[in-house]
């Protein structure tokens, strides 16, 4: 999505179309990281020095409820964030260095099916997140080890 059809879509649902907003999304639409409200406020500070950090929460905010932004919860007990791609999709977390992968097409039918007739759920969205180690991560960690220590390593968590 490119800036125009942003601002386009911040006008459309009653909302400002701000210099620090705009800040604010390029910095976080323009990164393949989790960022933390803390970093993204950091980062735009650099370049936007009047930027208050409210700002950073409500602009977080109105993203996530437009879609274009995806809250991610990592073990720091924080929220972190993402730009969102428009199909419905899953995550994918390193638990080391944070890289997020979107996957799509996960086939949850038969066990939505299941949760729906064991608890009278209507289900109409989920999301699965899965974390692990990149493979640039698990790559690193394994260099620490010796060879026997990975092949243990690897036959347990494969």
């Amino acid at each position: 999505m490119n800036f125009q059809e942003i601002s386009r879509q911040l006008r459309k649902n009653g909302h400002k179309v701000t210099p620090q907003r705009m800040a604010i999304i390029q910095t976080v639409l323009g990164s393949t990281e989790l960022l933390t409200p803390s970093s993204i406020f950091e980062k735009v500070k650099k370049t936007d020095p009047g930027v208050g950090e409210v700002t950073v929460y409500r602009t977080l905010n109105i993203l996530e409820s437009l879609g274009m932004v995806c809250v991610v919860h990592t073990d720091e007990k924080t929220h972190s964030y993402i730009s969102c791609p428009t199909e419905h999709h899953d995550h994918l977390i390193c638990s080391d260095c944070g890289k997020v992968v979107n996957f799509t097409h996960c086939d949850l039918g038969t066990l939505e099916k299941r949760l729906t007739a064991e608890s009278g759920f209507n289900i109409n969205d989920h999301r699965l997140d899965f974390y692990g180690r990149c493979e640039k991560c698990d790559r690193k960690q394994c260099k620490a080890k010796t060879p026997a220590e990975i092949r243990t390593h690897r036959e347990s968590c494969h």
